[in-house]
């Protein structure tokens, strides 16, 4: 069965497992690896979660299954009124499927709904099969757009956005 528990700085390195091998079995057919190996480095480095967890507010959640993580999200809010930001949602490959990561979206917005939440927001690559998950969430394509992270890399995503309560 699976469980839910929050993450903090001591997960870190636990994190970095998690993203390193959810990343490796997710992008390969769509990023070069050197474009995977310096998106992680700028994602998921010790001092890029620590600034993540302490100085952006980014909270995170474990999906726990027979004790050991097999998932992880992050989110935080907005600059806008009732409005949240879904930073990261990782399945291991041999969990997925399983509605993990549908879980992990209904536990963020119980987090969320009693703090005034209206809308939950993301980015996802134009060409991740997550769109599809995401779509069947209730997220709805708002944009796409194109986000230079350096070196002379590109993010191509799609943002989506879910409804979660009639004020958007």
């Amino acid at each position: 069965m699976i469980q839910f528990r929050e993450a903090g700085i001591s997960d870190i390195p636990l994190i970095r497992e998690l993203a390193h091998a959810t990343w490796k079995t997710t992008y390969p057919d769509i990023l070069p690896e050197e474009q995977m190996n310096y998106m992680l480095e700028m994602m998921y480095s010790i001092s890029s979660l620590n600034h993540q967890i302490n100085q952006q507010k980014h909270r995170f959640l474990f999906a726990v299954d027979d004790g050991r993580p097999v998932a992880f999200a992050s989110w935080s809010e907005t600059a806008i009124k009732g409005s949240y930001r879904l930073h990261k949602i990782y399945v291991s490959a041999t969990r997925q499927g399983k509605g993990i990561g549908k879980k992990l979206i209904e536990r963020i917005i119980q987090t969320i709904q009693p703090e005034g939440s209206a809308v939950l927001e993301l980015n996802v690559n134009r060409h991740n099969k997550a769109k599809d998950f995401y779509l069947r969430q209730g997220f709805r394509i708002v944009r796409e757009e194109d986000i230079d992270i350096g070196n002379g890399y590109f993010m191509n995503d799609y943002v989506m956005q879910k409804t979660i309560s009639g004020v958007f």
